[in-house]
């Protein structure tokens, strides 16, 4: 059964058809999955203070209903070390369609990897599970499951990725927290089969894992019709 917050930021979503990241990471740390910290501001000595909060350098994001894929708007600046360099991305950000604020987030440093759902008319959510970042759609190295999974459905699509010995370290690399990437995994099939009813499709594109931890650096949540 949904958390009444959780429904709440889903029949507010509605009318846009899908979910503002803010909403989405709201959504994702109710449920106890780990988040970087974060922030959304609209004007300048906001912005600037909460990214001293947090602790530069930090990562903006734009947000707006009007948005859907930040890339194709040059939405997304990362490595921003000072005040001048986030006030001058936040009114480049207020001339694009439908701003609402700026997304600040802290840098967070690991192996990307993609957590995904679509939700099959005929077999309900399926997950995926697989290398993420910018290459995701070139190299496709992804597995596929029907929810809800058990910790062997994990462990098996982790063990079917061709790139799966970067995860246990790869000549002199970190290996990742393999016990919180299975954690993460489990507690997404969860979700996706209590979300079932209303999402179309769930991407969190990159999570950062990394010895410590696996966190949702970014997520997005279409809706259903």
């Amino acid at each position: 059964m949904l958390k009444k917050d959780v429904s709440d930021l889903l029949r507010k979503s509605k009318k846009w058809g899908w979910v503002l990241e803010p909403d989405a990471q709201r959504i994702f740390s109710l449920y106890g999955f780990e988040t970087p910290k974060y922030d959304v501001a609209v004007h300048g000595d906001q912005a600037a203070a909460v990214a001293r909060r947090i602790g530069y350098p930090v990562v903006a994001k734009i947000v707006s209903p009007a948005i859907v894929h930040k890339s194709d708007v040059q939405g997304v600046v990362v490595g921003i070390r000072d005040d001048q360099a986030l006030i001058q991305t936040l009114e480049r950000f207020r001339r694009i369609d439908g701003f609402v604020g700026m997304l600040i987030a802290e840098m967070v440093r690991g192996l990307e990897l993609i957590i995904g759902s679509k939700n099959d008319l005929q077999f309900g959510p399926m997950i995926l599970v697989g290398m993420g970042g910018v290459g995701v759609e070139i190299y496709k190295d992804v597995a596929l499951r029907m929810a809800p999974l058990t910790l062997r459905d994990a462990d098996n699509m982790l063990g079917e990725l061709t790139a799966r010995k970067l995860l246990a370290g790869y000549r002199g690399s970190e290996p990742i927290n393999l016990a919180a990437l299975r954690k993460t995994i489990m507690d997404f099939s969860r979700l996706m089969m209590d979300l079932k009813d209303v999402v179309e499709s769930v991407d969190l594109n990159p999570v950062m894992c990394n010895a410590t931890s696996c966190l949702i650096v970014d997520a997005r949540i279409m809706l259903k019709k």
